[in-house]
């Protein structure tokens, strides 16, 4: 077990073999290469992905899919093979949220850039999608319909 200074769940011990790795950081994060994943709680979409190194950093992560079941995208073969993928059902993918101005109505996921996790090694990468139309900013709660007055 490895103790894991945090500033939000204060001192937590973490099975070594939970620990993601990132080989080469997290684009503005490049210096950052481990990683737990830790729910919110039991009965939420939510995640935190914490740094094992740096106790104030932590990225709100969901799984996509639960928000925009129509969401796909392709990993390019480069991908692949910096995870090792040998079975694609063993990936995780998820998306790092914004909440702007603290405001949980106008949270938003990035789409263009999933972070994947391959759990049969703990490698993982934040992919940025190649020639798509997804943005790093597509809102989890939509605006209500106007009604007409």
């Amino acid at each position: 077990m490895l103790k894991v200074s945090t500033s939000r769940f204060g001192e937590i011990e973490v099975d070594e073999e939970k620990i993601v790795h990132f080989k080469n950081g997290i684009p503005a994060f490049e210096d950052e290469h481990e990683f737990i994943v830790l729910p919110y709680d039991e009965e939420s979409p939510y995640y935190f992905m914490q740094s094992v190194k740096s106790p104030d950093l932590a990225f709100l992560l969901t799984i996509p899919f639960l928000f925009f079941p129509d969401y796909s995208f392709e990993i390019d073969d480069a991908t692949i093979q910096e995870l090792d993928v040998k079975n694609y059902d063993k990936l995780l993918y998820y998306s790092m949220i914004t909440i702007p101005n603290g405001s949980i109505r106008y949270m938003t996921a990035n789409l263009l850039a999933p972070v994947v996790i391959n759990t049969e090694n703990m490698q993982a990468k934040q992919v940025v999608l190649d020639k798509s139309n997804y943005t790093t900013k597509h809102r989890l709660f939509p605006e209500p319909a106007k009604r007409g007055v």
